[in-house]
């Protein structure tokens, strides 16, 4: 199909023709029906103008001039064959379930072989069958379903909109001319048109209806509801139908009908816009349903800033795909129809169905709208539950009394809940509206229950655990989601410290680690945590001091325990490793093996590319950004082991934090900043004793700033208390 202002190029395209030349004529005359065929076929069949062959519009003088033309069928073009050639269009229907009444052309409704129409049986499958019968194409309109397809020309594997007759020289000489000048073939512009209508007062039935509905006719009559005899594409004959009009400033622009067994259809080719549109000319405060009934029910309550969306809710929700422009935007096309009445709207309550749809719906509404100024209604009843809560407490009764059928029906719209608890219970449902989630915006009652539990102390470690030292435990605990900076001079035992600690939280809480020590080897490292586990020195050294080495059973008891707590990264490669690639798999470790902790050491071993015009500063505090972000959200707390920069006229006293190299951020933006600190001086201490220096302590629940001591048994590698 082409629109009109291509549709008018085409005719002008220079047909070579003479008056003596009855093949020419022939020509001229086929493709002009294929426009016209074209041009009147449903635009919402979404048949596009078929792209013939480069070779079909190359003819030569000879063929133009012959008795008979040459024509580029189906037959003998190959790549533009479809699926099933051949095959009656009703067999494939049929193949896929689909059996109508008849098979001309037109519209035809039946029930959706995929879903069964529902509990209802709705005849919910509208099919469209071409003119000629050589393509239909279908779509089911249950929110649940939406099964669609098509077969003949229209189907995937033809040509985009293939005629039978397009074929013809000089039909795909004007399509080659159109795509010499550029033009894109596209469904047409189809005029809107306003309804005809032939309206009559709601008769006693419609209005029995209505009060079925908790409706009283005060509200159908303000709403200006009425019936209409009118062709009901369900039923494929007239029907008496409920006609909701569609009106802006008093004019009618479209109307939706409900016709028996819940069918509903539209009037063609109007414009889409809310129902109820002139119910919010200057209001600052909207709501906004899925239905008509849903307006109304609203009504009753009290509420006439109200307005439905005219189509029905999609079966989900597209969160993370960009808007489309809203040239693009046909399915919800009426909300920018509508843009003048919704810019100056303050607040917008999205009181959508609570089904799946229903919630796709008021997702989808709220990317549209401002999710700043949406709000969102949970349908509840029997004082306060949800209807998802009563169902589940219903299935429950039911499967212990083994009576599935006496199971209720929860309310899941405005309507529901007027007809079971009447208009004060839907009141207080649109009063008790949340604001529409944020994503990266709370408030402190979204994280009630942490932080009760937090109170509570129900996990135990809320306040830190223990280290494994009580001296320690005075002034440093270690609290899961929190980061750690180590520093110290080379061989005051950071490390060394970092791998007892480690120790204790295995042997005390089960702790499990992730460790990316890239200055030891693999075998170093094994040793030394194999040391403080067995207690005994790994070889008989010298720094075993006489003590006897290890058994092998030790050993093999060794491994498997640190097979069981920790678990290296390792980069095999010549090039350094970036903290990018180290949090990747920590995160694999967190999800794999359960790791509570993670040690980075040390920082200078990290590849620390960065742009040219970032400076180091910047790109230290980024990179503590990205490390506390995985400790918080994987509830793991990490040691990351940083060095002093080179200290001039160093005379052996501990370090500070400011003191590392590259960048005060380490001390700006850790949790916890200690020193670990072995002095060379006779004064400071006996050789074996180690200072453990808290600098700083964000969470003065778990710790404080202060200094204490251990003593360090260079045979097991294991510290202790000095008292």
């Amino acid at each position: 199909v082409v629109d009109a202002p291509s549709l008018h190029v085409q005719r002008r395209v220079p047909f070579r023709t003479t008056t003596h030349d009855e093949a020419q004529g022939k020509r001229m005359a086929a493709a002009r029906m294929a426009m016209r065929r074209a041009w009147k076929r449903p635009w919402w069949t979404k048949v596009h103008l078929m792209r013939i062959p480069k070779h079909a519009a190359a003819m030569s003088d000879d063929a133009a001039t012959s008795e008979e033309p040459t024509r580029h069928t189906l037959a003998n073009t190959t790549k533009a064959t479809p699926p099933n050639a051949g095959t009656p269009l009703r067999d494939q229907l049929e193949t896929r379930g689909i059996v109508l009444r008849t098979y001309r052309g037109g519209q035809h409704r039946t029930v959706c072989p995929q879903c069964g129409g529902g509990s209802q049986k709705e005849l919910s499958l509208s099919i469209h069958i071409d003119e000629d019968g050589q393509g239909a194409a279908w779509n089911c309109f249950r929110a649940r379903c939406g099964w669609s397809g098509a077969v003949g020309r229209r189907s995937n594997g033809n040509a985009e909109g293939e005629s039978g007759i397009a074929g013809t020289d000089g039909f795909a000489a004007a399509s080659k001319k159109f795509r010499d000048v550029g033009m894109t073939a596209r469904k047409p512009e189809v005029p809107v048109q306003r309804p005809k209508v032939n309206f009559q007062p709601p008769s006693a039935k419609v209005l029995q209806f209505f009060r079925g509905r908790s409706i009283p006719e005060s509200v159908v009559d303000r709403n200006g509801i009425m019936e209409e005899k009118c062709y009901s594409p369900a039923t494929g004959r007239e029907e008496l139908a409920i006609a909701f009009p569609y009106r802006r400033d008093g004019e009618l622009i479209s109307v939706k009908y409900r016709g028996p067994r819940k069918s509903f259809w539209q009037s063609k080719n109007c414009e889409k816009i809310f129902y109820g549109l002139d119910d919010i000319k200057g209001k600052k405060e909207i709501i906004v349903v899925e239905g008509e009934l849903d307006k109304l029910a609203l009504e009753v309550a009290g509420y006439t800033n109200v307005v439905s969306v005219p189509d029905g809710a999609p079966r989900k929700a597209k969160e993370d795909e960009q808007l489309p422009p809203p040239e693009e935007d046909t399915k919800f096309s009426y909300l920018w129809n509508c843009r003048e009445y919704l810019d100056h709207v303050e607040k917008v309550v999205l009181a959508t169905d609570s089904d799946e749809p229903g919630q796709a719906l008021a997702e989808e509404l709220s990317r549209r709208l401002g999710k700043e100024r949406c709000w969102k209604v949970r349908w509840v009843a029997e004082q306060g539950r949800s209807h998802t809560d009563i169902a589940s407490t219903a299935q429950e009764n039911a499967e212990q009394n083994g009576d599935a059928a006496a199971l209720p029906k929860p309310p899941k719209d405005a309507n529901d809940l007027l007809r079971m608890e009447g208009p004060d219970a839907v009141k207080e449902c649109i009063r008790n509206a949340e604001p529409y989630p944020i994503r990266g915006l709370f408030r402190f009652t979204d994280f009630y229950d942490e932080i009760e539990s937090y109170y509570a102390l129900t996990l135990g470690e809320e306040m830190g655990v223990s280290t494994g030292w009580n001296s320690v435990d005075e002034v440093y605990k270690v609290v899961p989601g929190e980061l750690t900076v180590v520093t110290g001079v080379p061989n005051s035992g950071k490390s060394e410290w970092i791998d007892a600690l480690m120790v204790n939280l295995a042997e005390d809480h089960g702790w499990s680690f992730a460790l990316c020590s890239m200055e030891n080897k693999v075998r170093d490292h094994a040793r030394k945590l194999i040391e403080k586990r067995v207690r005994a020195p790994f070889f008989d050294a010298p720094y075993g001091q006489s003590r006897r080495r290890m058994s092998r059973e030790s050993l093999g008891e060794g491994v498997r325990w640190l097979d069981d707590h920790f678990h290296l990264i390792r980069y095999e490669d010549d090039q350094l490793p970036s903290v990018d690639w180290v949090l990747n798999l920590a995160r694999s470790a967190v999800l794999r093996f359960g790791i509570r902790g993670l040690v980075i050491d040390p920082y200078n071993e990290l590849d620390h590319q960065r742009p040219h015009n970032m400076s180091e500063t910047e790109y230290v505090s980024q990179m503590i950004t990205k490390i506390k972000r995985f400790a918080q959200h994987h509830d793991c707390h990490v040691w990351f082991v940083a060095h002093p920069r080179i200290m001039r006229g160093w005379q052996g006293e501990a370090p500070n934090l400011y003191d590392i190299s590259g960048s005060a951020h380490f001390i700006n933006k850790c949790d916890n900043g200690l020193v670990v600190h072995r002095s060379r001086r006779p004064e400071d201490g006996a050789p074996d004793e180690v200072q453990i220096l808290l600098r700083k302590v964000r969470n003065k629940a778990s710790g404080r700033i202060g200094d204490t001591k251990l003593r360090y048994d260079i045979t097991t590698g294991r510290y202790s208390d000095l008292y």
